[in-house]
């Protein structure tokens, strides 16, 4: 399952509430997920936070701002590396070894720009498991093609204004029927 959309209309809303639902299911998903860090309302960076482990990190913050930043940078945003990698790749070996689901938030030139990360990232995809990821928008027709490549069937939401409040229950609804988990 592909998300996308334009910044800011909600996909990671949108995933964080599929979540929701398998997991009222008992249906186990794990990962992670990049939530903005915001001070004094205007953002400074992300964090990485693992589902399914209690891990959590900086993925990046501006340049010049926090110790420990590495020179690896989008935009105005530096890394953190060490971060980035302690919970990523735990969090998806996890992911694969023990839960049902794969869920990735965000596959985008931030999470891919660390190599290992990217690499691990790209692997999980193309998990034999159910995968749910939030796929930055200049990047999703890359992956959905690239996965269709492989033999993979790509579900591909586009969140919108229009769908983001309801689109949550039929991406749920599509990985329940996958893993033959009862829909109650």
């Amino acid at each position: 399952m592909v998300i996308t959309g334009r910044p800011g209309v909600g996909k990671s809303t949108v995933f964080m509430r599929v979540i929701g639902e398998l997991e009222k299911r008992g249906v186990r998903v794990c990962g992670f997920y990049c939530p903005e860090i915001r001070v004094g309302g205007i953002r400074r960076g992300f964090r990485i936070v693992s589902l399914g482990l209690p891990l959590e990190g900086i993925l990046s913050y501006v340049c010049g701002e926090m110790a420990g930043l590495s020179r690896v940078s989008v935009g105005r945003y530096c890394i953190k590396v060490d971060d980035t990698l302690a919970v990523g790749l735990r969090s998806l070996d996890y992911a694969e070894e023990a839960c049902d689901v794969v869920a990735i938030d965000e596959v985008g030139p931030m999470e891919l720009k660390v190599e290992e990360l990217g690499r691990r990232i790209w692997s999980a995809l193309r998990s034999p498991k159910p995968v749910i990821a939030v796929v930055h928008l200049r990047m999703a027709e890359e992956v959905r093609r690239s996965l269709t490549t492989a033999g993979f069937a790509v579900l591909y939401y586009v969140v919108s204004e229009g769908n983001r409040s309801e689109l949550h229950a039929e991406i749920a609804r599509r990985l329940l029927e996958s893993i033959g988990a009862p829909r109650g």
